[in-house]
């Protein structure tokens, strides 16, 4: 079991470490190393959620709620989110910094569930719903965008 643990949480910081490389490409805040961290980590808290409590199982009586530690992940990545968010010269910046954390919790809790498709197809979506919205504000509506360096993580109802 310990081998499966393992390859869990290594699929959840390559997947997060993936949407990472994509964010440190272009320059953001929290790239490939924070992204893998969270997601690793999210693999890991995912992993002694569902299996980290077994032995305090006592009777038949006596339950363990798994979701609970899954749970508070959730809340504890909206906190390091939040911490990316910024208001600047009448723009809020850092929300797709901070949405990019929250899904690569989420893949990392998805790998540690041992859900590798479900990790696998979110990372990919991401990346290219990421990618895609690069492209359409840069070649598509340039002009829309002309007067801002770094619109990707803007609040502009089109953003990506």
């Amino acid at each position: 079991m310990t081998t499966e643990f393992i390859l869990r949480i290594f699929i959840a910081g390559l997947l997060g470490g993936a949407i990472g490389l994509e964010r440190e490409y272009r320059a953001k805040e929290a790239g490939f190393r924070t992204h893998f961290l969270v997601s690793l980590g999210s693999g890991l808290f995912m992993i002694l959620s569902a299996h980290g409590f077994s032995d305090v199982v006592i009777n038949e009586a006596t339950r363990h709620d798994v979701s609970r530690i899954a749970a508070q992940v959730v809340s504890g990545i909206g906190f390091i989110g939040a911490g990316c968010i910024i208001f600047q010269k009448h723009a809020v910046r850092g929300l797709t910094t901070a949405a990019g954390l929250w899904v690569a919790a989420a893949i990392g809790m998805a790998a540690g569930a041992g859900m590798y498709a479900i990790a696998l197809a979110a990372t990919f979506m991401v990346i290219v719903c990421l990618e895609l919205m690069d492209f359409l504000h840069n070649h598509v509506f340039p002009q829309k965008h002309s007067n801002n360096e770094d619109n990707s993580d803007t609040d502009q109802p089109d953003n990506g």
